[in-house]
């Protein structure tokens, strides 16, 4: 059976992210300064073949900690769906 799988990756609260504060300080000046406390991520689609939801859900848990992310400054979550 074949699962999606859609995976938000995002930096760990407590650090710093400097893309976002950019974009914060960026939205004052084209006069969106009502938009504040921006954070950048990842957003990751991918397909998996597994014999079940829960076989599909290990897979993807397992390639997120391994290669997707970078336990040390990121968090992760994700969801899944039989592929249609």
């Amino acid at each position: 059976m074949k699962f999606k799988a859609e995976i938000n990756i995002m930096p760990h609260k407590a650090l710093l992210d400097p893309q976002g504060k950019a974009v914060s300080n960026s939205m004052k000046n084209i006069g969106l300064a009502e938009i504040d406390g921006v954070r950048i991520g990842k957003h990751i689609h991918l397909e998996v073949e597994a014999e079940s939801e829960a076989t599909a859900k290990a897979k993807v848990d397992e390639a997120c900690k391994k290669l997707l992310i970078n336990p040390i400054t990121e968090a992760y979550e994700f969801e899944i769906a039989p592929f249609s």
